[in-house]
């Protein structure tokens, strides 16, 4: 959102002339000229005449002084100022609409009794009903105002939750790049300390796999596919790091590969197998990862033989605490799903460990993270 987004729009002014008032206008004076003629010796159609005059006369001060002055002192309320100016102008007014409708008359109208009788009922009349009518618009337009400042503020409040969303998101997606590149050039370090011949290669390896996966890290979404692609890129890597100690395999659903989740999911849960279940362990061990569908919901499980439910220096592996992956994990499921994501973590018997993440088939990840 730009500054420009941000600011407070100034408050519509409904038109001048618009219908709806003007109807209010004609449907008043409408109803007084019926009541009126009942008891008045003037034709019907010149009562409601001098009437409709006399409520456009008002409709227009009204409206003037909506617009003007733009800036009053802070004791003067607007709406006062018109309400005010509506009845201060019901005499004038009453005046110009006898003055339109007597035109010819031989006997001016102030010289006529009746007829300046009728003057002053109009004028009572105005004095009477005007004021009340014109609160009744202002709060109408008032009330339409908050509502509509209200719907602004809600989409303002939307607009502004979902951005600090996505940074949230985005925040900890960064988190996660250093954490993964960091353990996995630990271990290459580990290979050439100990001069195994294996360093090259395994080098090699990491090369190519991280031209594949590190322009896909600022995603806010991948599939599967691409996702289980990187875990068995980086299991291959694993393994040519301890072809003795490793071993691993993978089951998915054919119609579960086109599937979103957050990147880096799967990767998590396997890098946390590997590091804290398997690496620990003299006898090494087997990691299986699964992924099925099931009622609405992908089932993505990871276990491993490896040391299992061990407390270890790093803390991560299924004890008590969530380490710095798998809490990062949980922490972006959350967001991503809104709580429609879970992260159970369970010993297995008679050692390893078994991470499950269940989340929903028909995700929402957020528009303006869906690509980079």
């Amino acid at each position: 959102m730009n500054n420009s987004d941000s600011l407070p729009l100034p408050p519509i002014q409904p038109p001048l002339f618009g219908w709806r008032r003007v109807r209010v206008v004609l449907l008043v004076s409408l109803i007084l000229s019926i009541m009126m003629k009942f008891t008045w010796a003037a034709w019907w159609i010149t009562i409601f005449t001098r009437l409709a005059l006399i409520g456009m006369v008002q409709l227009t001060v009204f409206g003037v002084f909506e617009r003007w002055p733009k800036r009053l002192p802070r004791w003067v309320a607007r709406w006062v100022l018109q309400v005010a100016a509506v009845a201060i102008v019901v005499p004038f007014a009453a005046v110009l609409a006898y003055i339109l409708t007597t035109l010819g008359d031989a006997t001016p109208w102030y010289e006529n009794k009746n007829k300046l009788s009728g003057f002053g009922e109009m004028i009572g009349a105005g004095l009477l009903f005007s004021p009340w009518i014109a609160m009744s618009a202002l709060y109408r337009h008032i009330n339409g105002q908050a509502q509509s400042q209200a719907l602004s503020f809600e989409l303002e409040r939307s607009e502004f939750a979902r951005n600090a969303l996505d940074s949230r998101l985005r925040l900890l997606q960064a988190q996660v790049e250093p954490h993964f590149l960091f353990n996995t050039l630990a271990n290459v370090r580990e290979l050439v300390d100990s001069g195994s011949s294996q360093a090259s290669a395994v080098l090699n390896s990491l090369i190519a796999y991280l031209r594949a996966a590190v322009p896909n890290l600022n995603n806010a979404a991948t599939t599967l596919r691409q996702e289980l692609e990187l875990v068995r890129a980086y299991l291959e890597l694993m393994h040519m790091r301890m072809p003795d100690r490793l071993q691993f395999f993978i089951h998915v659903d054919e119609a579960a590969l086109k599937i979103q989740c957050p990147p880096m999911s799967l990767l998590t849960l396997v890098e946390n197998a590997v590091r804290h279940g398997i690496d620990p362990s003299e006898e090494g061990g087997q990691i299986d990862v699964t992924v099925r569908l099931h009622e609405g919901r992908c089932l993505a499980k990871v276990s491993d033989t490896g040391v299992g439910m061990v407390q270890n220096a790093q803390g991560e592996h299924g004890s008590k605490g969530l380490g710095t992956g798998l809490a990062n994990l949980r922490e972006r499921l959350q967001l991503v799903y809104a709580g429609d994501a879970q992260l159970r973590l369970t010993g297995l018997v008679p050692h390893g460990f078994c991470a499950e993440l269940n989340f929903p088939i028909a995700n929402a990840f957020l528009d303006s993270g869906s690509s980079k």
